[in-house]
C-alpha cells in the first residue's frame, strides 16, 4: 500500500509523527511525506521533524506567507502533481488547515481515496477558515477518523450515513503522541530557552481573529498583563503575532520567547500552572497533563473539555479572562475521563487503512 501523508503546519507534524511511526512497522506500507510548506521557519517545521523522528519530506513544495485563496490554490496546483507522479493507493490528510483542504481537492479531483485524520470536529463558526476547510475535507473523504464520541455525531447529524464513506472512531493521535514523548521527556528532558518561573501561566496566540483584529488583540494582551501580574505568563510568540504586537508598538511585560520545539512545549506543559491559548491542539494538550485552559475564541470545537469543565471559552473578553484565571490558578484537576481514547489512535487507524484500501 502506497500512502502520500500531507503536512503542512506544526499540529500536523506531531499526527503524523504518531501514524508515521505505526505505518512504519509494515513492510507492505510505503508512505511518502509531502511538506506544502505552510509552516516554514525553523522554529516552526524543521526541528519537528528532527526531534519527532518523522521522516523528512519526500517533496516540499515551499508555499507559504500569502492570502488564503492564492496559498490554497498553489498547493492545489503542486499538490496535484505529486499525486499524479506517485499514483498512491490512499492520500492522509489531517486537521483543519490550508494544507488539508488543497491536499482533499487534489485527491479527490485526480479520483483518489483520501483519509481524514480528525474529521467530525466542528466549531459551527463560518467565519473561521478552519472551520470551512473541516467541512469541505469530510464531505470530500472517502476514510473518517474521528477522534471523539462528538465528532461521529456531528458526521451523523450532517447526513454522512448517507454518503459513500467509512466513519471510524479511532481516538485521537495527539493524544498517542502526548503519551509516546512524554514518557521520553521522563527519561531525558530537554533544554528550555531560559529559566522559567516556580509558578508560572503558559501562553500561545496565533489564530487569524485574534491577531489580525487590533481590538481583540488589545484586549487580549491587556488581560494578559493584567494576570502577569498575579502569576507570570510566559508566551512563545508566533511570527505573526510578533509582527503585529511590534507594530502596535507597546512594551509588554509577559515573558515573550521565539517559538519552542514540541517537546519543549511538553516540558513547559508539565511545569506550567495552567493554559492560555487560542489553538486547537494545545486545548487538548493542557488536557493530557492534567492543567486547565483558558480558551482565546468565542468557541471551541473541543466541546467535551467544556462539558468536563476543563476548558473555560473566554473569547476576548478581558474581564472575564481575569476572573476565570482567579478561580482556576490554584485549583488542581481532578477529573479522570478519557474522552480521546487510551493512546491507541495511530494503531486504528494504520489498521483500518490495511483491511480497507
Amino acid at each position: 500500500m502506497k500512502v502520500v501523508s500531507i503536512v503542512g503546519a506544526r499540529p500536523q507534524f506531531i499526527k503524523a509523527a504518531a501514524v508515521s511511526r505505526i505505518m512504519n512497522r509494515y513492510a507492505d506500507i510505503q508512505e511518502i511525506i509531502v511538506h506544502t510548506g505552510q509552516h516554514f521557519d525553523d522554529n516552526m517545521s524543521k526541528v519537528f521533524f528532527e526531534e519527532l523522528e518523522l521522516p523528512l519530506p519526500h517533496v516540499n513544495l515551499g508555499i507559504h506567507s500569502l492570502s488564503h485563496g492564492s496559498m490554497t490554490g498553489r498547493m492545489l496546483e503542486g499538490l496535484e502533481q505529486v499525486l499524479m507522479q506517485q499514483r498512491p493507493d490512499v492520500v492522509l490528510v489531517y486537521g483543519d488547515t490550508n494544507s488539508t483542504l488543497a491536499g482533499a481537492l487534489a485527491a479527490r479531483k485526480l479520483r483518489l481515496k483520501l483519509a481524514h485524520v480528525e474529521a467530525g470536529m466542528r466549531s459551527f463558526n463560518l467565519s473561521s477558515p478552519e472551520e470551512i476547510n473541516r467541512i469541505v475535507t469530510d464531505r470530500l473523504s472517502d476514510f473518517l477518523f474521528c477522534s471523539t464520541s462528538a465528532a461521529v455525531k456531528n458526521l451523523k447529524r450532517e447526513g454522512f450515513k448517507h454518503f459513500d464513506c467509512t466513519i471510524l472512531k479511532s481516538g485521537d493521535v495527539m493524544y498517542d503522541a502526548a503519551l509516546y514523548y512524554g514518557r521520553r521527556l521522563q527519561q531525558q528532558p530537554v533544554a528550555l530557552p531560559a529559566s522559567v518561573p516556580d509558578a508560572f501561566v503558559l501562553c500561545t496566540l496565533h489564530r487569524e481573529e485574534n491577531v489580525e483584529d487590533p481590538e481583540r488583540l488589545r484586549n487580549i494582551l491587556d488581560g494578559l498583563c493584567d494576570i502577569h501580574h498575579l502569576m507570570q505568563v510566559v508566551m512563545p510568540v508566533h511570527p505573526r503575532t510578533r509582527q503585529r504586537i511590534q507594530a502596535m508598538g507597546q512594551s509588554l511585560p509577559l515573558i515573550l520567547w521565539e517559538p519552542v520545539s514540541y517537546l519543549q512545549m511538553l516540558q513547559l506543559l508539565k511545569k506550567c500552572r495552567l493554559v492560555i491559548t487560542d489553538s486547537g491542539g494545545l486545548q487538548k494538550e493542557a488536557f493530557f497533563f492534567r492543567k486547565y485552559c483558558i480558551t482565546l475564541r468565542d468557541e471551541t470545537e473541543w466541546v467535551e473539555l467544556q462539558e468536563l469543565g476543563v476548558n473555560y471559552v473566554v473569547g476576548a473578553d478581558r474581564k472575564r479572562l481575569r476572573k476565570v484565571f482567579e478561580k482556576l490558578a490554584d485549583k488542581k484537576m481532578k477529573v479522570k475521563a478519557a474522552p480521546y481514547g487510551k493512546g491507541r489512535a495511530s494503531e486504528k487507524i494504520v489498521d483500518a487503512l490495511r483491511r480497507w484500501v
